[in-house]
């Protein structure tokens, strides 16, 4: 019986440990832009911006199109998804400003930054909001949370982790230390994911998890937007258009 009993305690699984390595990446990350930081002289920094505008941009721009954008046979293009999207962004939109999340991330941005003395810091918020949403709106956020909820397997966060690691150096060398604070964000976002697939098992579908791809793109083009531009778009209120995929597709399976 003692036997059996330490059989069953090793064959269970161990969930989280993808966002523990996530989390720990981005903190390290963090901590070498602001060591590099200090050596960088301004018109470095600007240059490195921009250059983090550019990319996110086109990160962004590039994950919409590759599900918008069909190839047919005779070599023709036509799209797909535009009323998903157009839906996702006015009905999520509607949402998030009756929310108002923006604020709310704004607001949680100011008390780190009073908690850590950094109130000197102008772009310790920016930092901090910014960050959280280039590495937590993605589908390897939420398919390598899944996974690892469902199975244990961590290995796309743990991916996902030296990603993010090089992002945090750049837009810590740049923002400085509210970058390093996104790490809270993600231990946060994909902790939850996590626990809710541990709990519900497998419920997202590939359909699901391709919508949320999409529309998390879009969102990360306008953060892209947000960092070369000032703050266009107000994208934490937009947050809640990854909710409508999810939706419309419990819709169509009850239909069919």
């Amino acid at each position: 019986m003692k036997e059996l009993g330490n059989r069953k305690r090793s064959n269970k699984k161990m969930i989280g440990i993808g966002t523990l390595l996530n989390t720990g990446g981005v903190i390290l990350g963090g901590i070498i832009g602001l060591f590099l930081k200090n050596g960088l002289k301004k018109s470095l920094q600007d240059i490195l911006m921009q250059a983090c505008c550019v990319a996110t941009i086109f990160i962004g721009a590039a994950g919409v199109l590759s599900k918008m954008l069909i190839i047919e046979q005779d070599g023709g293009i036509t799209t797909t998804g535009s009323m998903l999207l157009i839906f996702s962004f006015v009905i999520g939109s509607i949402l998030g400003e009756w929310l108002d999340i923006e604020s709310k991330m704004d607001l949680l941005g100011e008390k780190i930054k009073k908690a850590v003395k950094a109130e000197k810091d102008a772009k310790f918020v920016d930092g901090f909001v910014n960050v959280s949403l280039i590495i937590c709106v993605g589908a390897m956020a939420i398919v390598g949370s899944i996974e690892d909820g469902i199975s244990g397997n961590y290995s796309m966060l743990a991916a996902k982790a030296v990603l993010d690691m090089i992002i945090v150096v750049v837009f810590a060398s740049t923002y400085g230390m509210g970058a390093v604070f996104s790490a809270v964000s993600i231990f946060v976002y994909q902790g939850s994911i996590t626990l809710v697939a541990a709990f519900a098992g497998s419920f997202v579908s590939e359909a699901v998890i391709n919508d949320l791809s999409f529309i998390g793109s879009a969102l990360i083009f306008c953060v892209g937007i947000n960092i070369g531009f000032g703050k266009k778009f107000r994208v934490g209120n937009m947050l809640p258009a990854l909710l409508i995929p999810i939706i419309y597709r419990v819709i169509l399976t009850f239909m069919n």
